[in-house]
C-alpha cells in the first residue's frame, strides 16, 4: 500500500482535480503515479510541463523509454520499471530488448550510447567524467543530445524517488528488479 495519499481523481478538487484530468484525457487514466504528483499540485503541474517539453525533443519515443528503464534500474525503481516496459511493449520494443534496456543496455548503437551516458550519469549524479563526454560524442552523440539525456535523466529520478518514497501502488504489470540492474 502507498506511503503517500493517491488522490482520488474522481475526489480531487481545484487543481488537482484539472491536472488529473488532464491525464485522464490524455492516457485513458489517472496513473497512480499522478495520483500521488496530485497531493501537490505544482509538482504534478511541473512534472507534465517538463515531460510534455521532452517529448518534443530529438529523441524517439522508443529512446525516451529506453532512458527511462535504465534509470528506473540504476534507481531500483519497481513501478517505472514497470510502467516503462508497459510503455515499451505498446512500442512494439521486445521483452529482452526492455530487461536490456533495465541494465542500460540496448541492440541498437545509438541507444547503447544514450544509455551508456545515462547511466553514467545516474549513477554519478551528474559528475560525469571528460572520458564519458568524449565516448559519448565519438558514439555519435552531439551536445544537444547530451543536453537531453541530463534532462531525461532529471525526469526520471524525479519519478523514481517519488515512486520509492511513496511505495506508489504498483498499476501496471508488475516488472520485479532482480537487483542486477545498478550493477
Amino acid at each position: 500500500m502507498s506511503r503517500l495519499n493517491q488522490v482520488n481523481p474522481d475526489q480531487a478538487e481545484g487543481k488537482a482535480k484539472d491536472l488529473l484530468d488532464i491525464v485522464k484525457s490524455k492516457l485513458g487514466a489517472a496513473i497512480n503515479l499522478t495520483q500521488v504528483m496530485a497531493n501537490r499540485p505544482a509538482a504534478l503541474e511541473g512534472y507534465l510541463q517538463f515531460s510534455g517539453a521532452l517529448a518534443g525533443g530529438a529523441f524517439s519515443p522508443k529512446e525516451r523509454e529506453a532512458i527511462a528503464l535504465a534509470v528506473a534500474g540504476v534507481n531500483g525503481c519497481e513501478y517505472c520499471a514497470s510502467a516503462h516496459t508497459f510503455i515499451s511493449k505498446n512500442l512494439k520494443v521486445d521483452d529482452a530488448e526492455s530487461v536490456r534496456n533495465l541494465r542500460g543496455e540496448s541492440n541498437d548503437a545509438r541507444t547503447q550510447a544514450i544509455l551508456t551516458l545515462v547511466r553514467r550519469i545516474a549513477e554519478n549524479r551528474g559528475h560525469v567524467s571528460d572520458a564519458d563526454i568524449a565516448a559519448a560524442r565519438a558514439s555519435g552523440l552531439d551536445d544537444g543530445d547530451i543536453t537531453e539525456a541530463v534532462a531525461q535523466v532529471a525526469l526520471n529520478t524525479f519519478t523514481n524517488y517519488l515512486n520509492n518514497v511513496a511505495k506508489t501502488d504498483v498499476d501496471f504489470p508488475v516488472v520485479q528488479l532482480t537487483g542486477r540492474e545498478a550493477a
